[in-house]
């Protein structure tokens, strides 16, 4: 529960106000409404490293279901590589792709308290993308837990951490991302957060930020620039599909290559 705190001005100047109100004659009950009022403004003080938010507005179903059909790599060219998570972090799952609003869980490395929390408040299509600090020193999920999160209807989940269970998970279609693996299981005595910022293998990622995961990593969009950047990553699959076509047919241009030798000086 939230705290609620009152500086110390506050408190000298409710003193006063008693005060000045008693040596006016004011009634005893009207002096109690006043002290009321005075609590009820104080303000709330979080516990911070150890809350859970409220998560923000979720993207809608169409973006969603557009960037379903989109390959991380266009996507990455189409915000010039720069939203792009670690490939440290990978795909452990056999095959399916990752799509859907981040819930965020910030906790310590080798704890995941708060992702068990985060797993019975996620909703279906979520994916529950974790900061355990990067440390692969045990485990932050494995059979079991993925397990329930996938029967839960989360989209996947994401681990800046190690993962346990491979072999299981390997089999399974469920997505699943980690930096790494061990047979050491977690610790579960928090703190920990929910639905607020985390660094993700050397990217910050909001709450409700679009993750995309397909076999060669993972992308995160923030909602205000995801129908721009889908629409320049359908333009850069036309290029490449054109691109390809002229390979097939031996009529490939490969003259902007000496082009840009040239222009860096190189001597040839």
């Amino acid at each position: 529960m939230a705290r609620r705190l009152r500086s110390p001005f506050v408190s000298v100047m409710w003193v006063l106000s008693t005060v000045n109100c008693i040596m006016m004659g004011v009634p005893a009950g009207a002096m109690l409404g006043y002290a009321i009022l005075k609590l009820s403004n104080t303000v709330p003080m979080a516990n911070i490293g150890f809350r859970i938010l409220p998560f923000p507005k979720r993207p809608p179903q169409k973006l969603i279901d557009e960037l379903r059909k989109i390959v991380t790599a266009h996507l990455s060219d189409s915000m010039n590589r720069l939203h792009a998570v670690a490939a440290e972090i990978r795909p452990y799952h056999k095959r399916g792709k990752l799509v859907g609003p981040a819930l965020t869980v910030k906790v310590p490395p080798g704890d995941n308290l708060m992702v068990h929390k985060a797993i019975d408040i996620a909703r279906p299509g979520d994916v529950i993308i974790v900061d355990a600090g990067g440390v692969t020193a045990q485990a932050i999920i494995g059979e079991i837990m993925s397990n329930h999160a996938a029967s839960r209807g989360v989209a996947g989940m994401v681990i800046d951490g190690a993962i346990r269970d491979v072999g299981a998970i390997s089999a399974s279609t469920f997505p699943v991302y980690a930096r790494g693996v061990t047979h050491r299981g977690p610790y579960k005595n928090g703190p920990g957060e929910i639905n607020v910022p985390i660094a993700i293998g050397g990217l910050v990622i909001n709450p409700g930020d679009i993750i995309v995961g397909d076999e060669d990593g993972l992308v995160a969009l923030p909602q205000d620039i995801a129908a721009e950047v889908i629409k320049l990553a359908k333009e850069q699959a036309i290029k490449e599909a054109e691109v390809l076509k002229a390979i097939k047919k031996g009529k490939l241009d490969r003259g902007w290559v000496d082009q840009r030798l040239r222009q860096k000086g190189c001597d040839f």
